[in-house]
């Protein structure tokens, strides 16, 4: 029996009538406001902690080999971040400062997907995982031995291609086709989160592409975590159609950013998609600017009428300077991260808002000490902007926007998250805790870096990641999230 399972034994035999022995906890929580939106628990309370598992909450007080005084904190589950394409050590030490404890990457994803989590071990302060990438699976089988992993933080083989890759600008043929039913089936038998779509890069993707690769999530039972072919309301519905054609579940990524002007249309839309009994969901992050990489298909020309922006509206970090057509021309030929200013603050309001949208960051790797402020900062925004200076929010709806929604998305094929985004007896011990009257972000599009204020511990399965407001640099206790196993050749 192992040390931890033992200490839970004793936890539940003391738990017994006529048990006098007391207990002492690896870690005890004391005194702080527990907030757990999947049980609308708001009280004072005192956790105790043995190694990686929540094992007691308790109105009284417990006795811990180690305390934290949690008074006039609020304590809450880690934060889910369901669209983190930072996926590196030091980008996840800088989401960490905003409360996060799980940072999944389902939109971009990964192929192949038992290389890239093998590259993750050891290396995670947050708990991590990833879609079965479409992108990265159909570079692969375009251009025979390039191999992506995470295009994200490895962009470097899609830039060596040249200008217009046939990875992302021609038509499959029905052979590979086949080959990416293949890949990405094999994606999911080694634990692949769903299937994630960038169709908006991959422009050369039929709906025929599409609905093919839909139907083996469907099949497998897992969402496909989709950014749309295009910005609009009309794209949304190309992709609800397809769903709803070959039964898979649906999540649409930053739904403020693809909806762009037509953002309470396509939020309309995904309501009566819900109503009609299709498994919909969507996200948002709260900030008017997107960001992707300029060298991406999503330049491709036509992107001012797409994108509805122009050069003026491109912020490339590393100077800081808005383009113009020549530099526009120099800096998509070297490739790079820019930011588009390209939303409406009232559209971004409203997304925020809306009941049953989740909260996801869709930050971006940190360069040199560039990048977007939504990688350091989402997190806290919503709770110091949204939830305290406007009240557009409550606390409890704030939190299950980053918490028991996005697990509750992923728990059915995932069983790890049935153990996350909760304050619970058995649950993993991701604790977020925050003052709620001094909580902010920092992050600017000048200074992406700064990190948020007011979160001054963060557990991840038990282990301080942030304590006293401090980094724990060494920290590296995040776990792998995969989809429950699999055959690759299951029908």
């Amino acid at each position: 029996m192992t040390r931890n399972l033992a200490r839970l034994v004793l936890v539940a035999a003391c738990a017994l009538p006529g048990c006098t022995q007391p207990v002492t906890y690896d870690l005890v929580i004391a005194g702080g406001r527990v907030m757990d939106p999947a049980t609308t628990t708001d009280a004072v309370r005192h956790i105790g902690i043995m190694g990686d598992t929540i094992s007691v909450i308790s109105s009284e007080p417990l006795a811990g080999r180690d305390t934290v005084d949690a008074t006039g904190l609020v304590v809450a589950p880690g934060f889910i971040d369901l669209h983190a394409h930072g996926q590196t050590t030091g980008d996840m030490q800088v989401q960490a400062r905003d409360g996060v404890t799980t940072a999944l990457d389902m939109e971009a994803g990964a192929s192949p997907v038992a290389l890239w989590y093998q590259s993750m071990e050891g290396q995670a302060p947050l708990n991590y995982g990833a879609s079965a990438g479409h992108r990265p699976a159909r570079f692969g089988v375009f251009h025979p031995g390039v191999a992506i992993g995470h295009g994200a933080t490895n962009p470097g083989p899609i830039v060596a291609l040249g200008p217009q890759p046939g990875g992302a600008n021609q038509p499959a043929t029905p052979e590979q086709i086949a080959q990416l039913e293949a890949v990405l089936t094999q994606g999911l038998a080694e634990g692949g989160l769903g299937l994630g779509f960038g169709i908006n890069y991959s422009p050369a993707a039929t709906r025929e592409e599409i609905e093919r690769l839909f139907a083996v999530a469907a099949r497998h039972r897992v969402p496909a975590f989709v950014h749309t072919r295009a910005f609009g309301v009309a794209p949304i519905r190309e992709v609800v159609e397809i769903a709803a054609t070959v039964g898979a579940s649906l999540h649409v990524v930053h739904v403020n950013s693809s909806s762009l002007g037509d953002l309470p249309l396509s939020l309309a839309l995904l309501d009566s998609a819900r109503t009609a009994g299709l498994d919909v969901t969507t996200e948002a992050y709260p900030y008017t600017a997107g960001s992707t990489r300029l060298e991406s298909a999503m330049f491709n020309p036509g992107w001012q009428a797409n994108l509805r922006v122009d050069f003026g509206d491109l912020a490339w970090p590393l100077t800081g300077e808005r383009l113009t057509a020549q530099t526009f021309a120099k800096y998509r030929k070297q490739g790079g991260w820019v930011v588009i200013h390209m939303m409406k603050e009232e559209n971004v309001d409203r997304a925020i808002t809306h009941p049953g949208v989740i909260i996801a960051s869709d930050g971006v790797p940190f360069i040199n000490g560039t990048g977007h402020p939504r990688g350091a900062g989402t997190y806290a925004r919503i709770l110091g902007h949204y939830v305290r200076e406007r009240k557009a929010l409550s606390l409890m709806d704030a939190l299950a926007k980053m918490t028991i929604l996005p697990a509750r998305r992923l728990e059915s094929f995932a069983p790890d998250m049935a153990k996350r985004g909760r304050i619970a007896p058995g649950a993993f011990a991701d604790l977020t805790m925050f003052d709620p009257a001094t909580v902010r972000d920092r992050s600017t599009f000048t200074e992406p870096m700064l990190t948020s204020e007011g979160i001054p511990h963060v557990l991840v399965n038990g282990t301080f990641v942030v304590r006293d407001g401090r980094l724990v640099e060494a920290a590296r206790p995040g776990r792998p999230v995969r989809s429950a196993p699999r055959a690759p050749n299951a029908p």
